[in-house]
């Protein structure tokens, strides 16, 4: 099992709009961060769809290591 990049030991605080649906980056490999750009090709990482329930800030998970993807759940303060 492939082990995914640490983009940041922090969440990003990012608007999303409600509706709409994002691709957020499982691989940590994305330069569009937190959001997939298609690098996690040729790994066994698929990006993760999920759709904004409200217009409002979300902390979206950069450590990859979340157990409520693509949220952060404070994971990353277990980390290194």
């Amino acid at each position: 099992m492939e082990t995914p990049e640490i983009t940041d030991t922090t969440p990003i605080t990012i608007t999303l709009e409600k509706g709409k649906t994002y691709f957020w980056c499982a691989c940590g490999r994305s330069k569009k961060q937190p959001f997939c750009d298609g690098s996690h090709k040729g790994t066994s990482f698929q990006a993760l769809s999920f759709t904004a329930e409200k217009t409002k800030k979300y902390f979206l998970c950069q450590c990859k290591h979340s157990s409520n993807k693509p949220f952060c759940d404070g994971n990353h303060k277990h980390l290194l």
